[in-house]
């Protein structure tokens, strides 16, 4: 609570009359101020960093990150998800709400004044009827005098609102990238298992002729013919759902830039490479990472916001003043309604001041302090939660770096392996057992490297979103 004494001035204008103002004027504020609550973040990130992360101020780079990436078409598609993406555009519907109702709250604090004019007609009964007339124009005025601030108090909440829708729209901005990026990056990991797979098919075929011919020539049984074909067609049986999985994020992509499913597919058919992440990845440390994050920051401003509206919720305990006044013209005939004598004027102040409530505005105060606790909380749980988010990207990037080595150097071998083993099985050198365990080490190894070329990629763009990327800071009006 901040309640200071008038001064001089004020005292002055207080005993000529303009106690509202000098009331105003004294700054009283009920109820707690709010303070930013600690942050207990580390200086350094638990997690080493390797596959070219970097401590470095990435303010720049995590603005527009998907850049970085080096792929025109997934830039041309984040651009077009930010100017139509629907929800977005929600978001930016929830932040003009916001800033019209700081307007509102604002103009709390201003006196408000009306227009009226009226003319009206009244007759009585009697032995002897009289009709009376009557016609008045004027304005009327009032000012309700914030002594305790909790007119300010609402606007100070108001204010805090509007900060955090706006940091809900980053949140939403950065959200939107980050989805459309796991999108772009899913489907091209997915068109290149396609293609993998189409290629051992091809490959498989080619082997199930080969065994039918020497089993025509009397060179092996219908038993390897047999398990070439079960091969084959394990194989074949994983393009429906490669084809389903492409459908599916294509039709993610055209909804996240606000058209209907299928309205790119025409330009997202062509197969096209996994976006590469750059070999320099700058990350900040810790505090710079919680600084950009939009959702510690609409935590925040929802605690300011809760705090705020304790010293509104108290402010209805103490008087309450109210200033009104008119200035008019009344008239017993519509000739004279201009007249000097038709000149009316009135002032008044009331105060007013809850006496028994049972207890209701107490109880008022209690639950608005429960939720200023809560808000409290859940700032603190935001903050814990995007420690661990950002910690559990750095891992999950760099350890797949090295999976996905690891599994490179597998399908190489196993393309060598299984074209040996077609070689020698047609030389009669080696039974089939050995063709059919080389080709399905070959098909799993390529596939397994193609979704850890996505999932690298992938854990990337997580890694952008867990550290607040893809929005820039606007000016709030």
């Amino acid at each position: 609570m901040q309640c200071f004494n008038l001064g001089r001035a004020a005292r002055n204008r207080a005993a000529a009359g303009s106690l509202g103002v000098a009331l105003l004027a004294s700054g009283c504020l009920l109820g707690p101020d709010f303070a930013p609550p600690e942050r207990l973040e580390p200086g350094s990130w638990r997690a080493p960093l390797e596959s070219g992360l970097a401590a470095a101020a990435p303010e720049d780079e995590l603005a527009r990150w998907w850049e970085a990436l080096g792929d025109p078409l997934l830039v041309e598609l984040e651009q077009r998800a930010a100017l139509a993406n629907r929800d977005l555009a929600v978001a930016a519907a929830r932040l003009r709400e916001a800033r019209a109702r700081r307007k509102s709250a604002r103009a709390g604090l201003l006196p408000t004044s009306s227009a009226r004019g009226g003319a009206a007609r009244s007759s009585a009964e009697s032995a002897q009827p009289e009709t009376r007339e009557s016609f008045d124009v004027g304005f009327d005025a009032s000012w309700e005098i914030d002594l305790f601030g909790g007119l300010r108090r609402g606007v100070e909440a108001a204010r805090a609102d509007l900060a955090a829708s706006e940091a809900n729209l980053h949140g939403v901005r950065v959200s939107v990238a980050g989805e459309l990026a796991e999108a772009y990056v899913d489907l091209r990991a997915t068109q290149r298992r396609l293609a993998l797979a189409d290629e051992n098919v091809r490959a498989q075929g080619e082997t199930l002729e080969l065994t039918r011919w020497r089993s025509e020539a009397g060179l092996t049984t219908e038993l390897d013919v047999e398990q070439a074909r079960a091969n084959l067609e394990s194989t074949r049986a994983a393009l429906p759902q490669l084809r389903r999985s492409i459908a599916a994020s294509q039709a993610r992509l055209a909804v996240l830039v606000g058209e209907p499913p299928g309205a790119l597919d025409a330009q997202l058919a062509a197969p096209a490479p996994v976006p590469v992440p750059p070999a320099r990845i700058a990350i900040g440390v810790p505090a710079s990472a919680l600084a950009r994050r939009p959702d510690i920051a609409r935590a925040e401003r929802a605690l300011a916001a809760e705090t705020a509206r304790i010293g509104v919720a108290k402010a209805q305990a103490f008087p309450r003043l109210t200033l009104t006044g008119s200035l008019g013209l009344e008239s017993l005939t519509a000739a004279d309604l201009f007249s000097a004598g038709a000149y009316t004027r009135s002032a008044a102040g009331n105060l007013s001041q809850v006496v028994l409530d049972f207890g209701r505005v107490r109880a008022t105060i209690e639950a608005q302090e429960a939720v200023r606790d809560g808000a409290l909380a859940e700032f603190q749980q935001t903050l814990l939660l995007a420690l661990e988010e950002v910690e559990d990207a750095l891992v999950a990037y760099a350890q797949e770096e090295d999976r996905r080595d690891a599994l490179a150097a597998a399908a190489e071998a196993a393309g060598r392996a299984a074209k040996l083993s077609r070689d020698q099985y047609a030389s009669g050198l080696v039974d089939f057992e050995a063709v059919l365990a080389a080709e399905r080490a070959l098909f799993s190894s390529q596939d397994q490297l193609a979704v850890s070329e996505g999932a690298f990629a992938g854990n990337l763009v997580r890694l952008y979103k867990a550290l607040g990327g893809g929005w820039q800071s606007e000016a709030t009006p």
